[in-house]
């Protein structure tokens, strides 16, 4: 079958079966084809970089893979695990089920931290940046990679996700301005090099409530670490201990820079008011007006 023929096969099939979710809007017929077309060929690419890459023809065993991998696709594992990549912020990153997918509403605070970074980097030499609850190491590989000036520390409770961000840390070569470190929250950074000395904390928590992580659709509940969804019986344990717990590491006039869950944000800004321990507080809303990020200024 000519290519263009198997093209048009295949995405009339995929368009009947596939199911995509909300949360990952690049995922279409289209990008998904190619980056399964792509991995059929023998080359690991996220759903935006096969978009722009010209399809090659495929052999016979190659097109039988394609159909495999389509089928895989259909039955509800995520696509970033079977092409083995996800784009964050324009960066292509190794992707696998020891962490949690990076989504594109997290650019929202990808894109508010770099803005942080940026000001701090102008009055500050080696900003000191630390990004916990890293999962795949997203965050912190992204601030790097666009302000090679700054030193970043990851961490995250789970040892598989930060084996993962150090894969990462590898494959963008940046282990001499990125280390990661297994630890709940700061626990790795419980010493004098960091307390008090950080400049920037950034953080995608988890911040789904207990109840709802096993009622989540089932390609996100039976591929993703549940731990990296679930915060909590009302979804806000991690943030609370996360607010608590920042004021320690940072300087004066430190960031603390984090994503909340829609419906949280008037909630855990009034929490950080009442705590006293920051000097101002900022929320960064989405396309939709719904708060997403908030920053709070020690």
């Amino acid at each position: 079958m000519e290519t263009t023929e198997l093209y048009q096969s295949l995405s009339a099939y995929l368009g009947e079966h596939l199911k995509t979710l909300n949360d990952k809007p690049e995922e279409t017929v289209e990008s998904c084809l190619k980056a399964l077309w792509a991995k059929a060929s023998g080359k690991n690419r996220s759903v935006e970089s096969a978009l722009v890459e010209k399809m090659v023809d495929l052999s016979e065993e190659q097109v039988n893979l394609l159909h495999q991998l389509i089928e895989t696709r259909i039955s509800g594992i995520p696509l970033a695990y079977i092409a083995g990549r996800q784009n964050f912020m324009g960066i292509e990153l190794l992707s696998d089920n020891r962490a949690l997918i990076p989504r594109k509403e997290t650019e929202i605070l990808g894109r508010s931290a770099l803005e942080v970074c940026q000001s701090v980097s102008k009055i500050k030499v080696k900003p000191l940046v630390l990004d916990v609850c890293c999962g795949s190491g997203n965050l912190g590989l992204a601030l790097s990679t666009f302000l090679p000036d700054i030193t970043v520390y990851s961490s995250d409770l789970s040892q598989e996700a930060i084996d993962l961000t150090k894969e990462n840390i590898s494959f963008l070569n940046l282990a001499n301005r990125v280390s990661a470190l297994q630890g709940n929250l700061f626990e790795a950074f419980e010493s004098d090099k960091f307390l008090g000395k950080v400049d920037v904390i950034v953080c995608n928590p988890p911040y789904i409530s207990s109840a709802k992580v096993t009622k989540m659709d089932s390609e996100i509940s039976n591929n993703e670490p549940s731990m990296a969804f679930d915060g909590g019986m009302i979804g806000t344990k991690i943030i609370q201990q996360l607010i608590r717990d920042a004021p320690k590491f940072l300087v004066k006039g430190g960031h603390l820079i984090f994503e909340v869950g829609l419906g949280q944000g008037t909630f855990i800004s009034q929490l950080i008011e009442k705590s006293n321990k920051y000097a101002r507080v900022i929320t960064i809303n989405d396309d939709m007006d719904n708060v997403r990020v908030i920053q709070c200024v020690l």
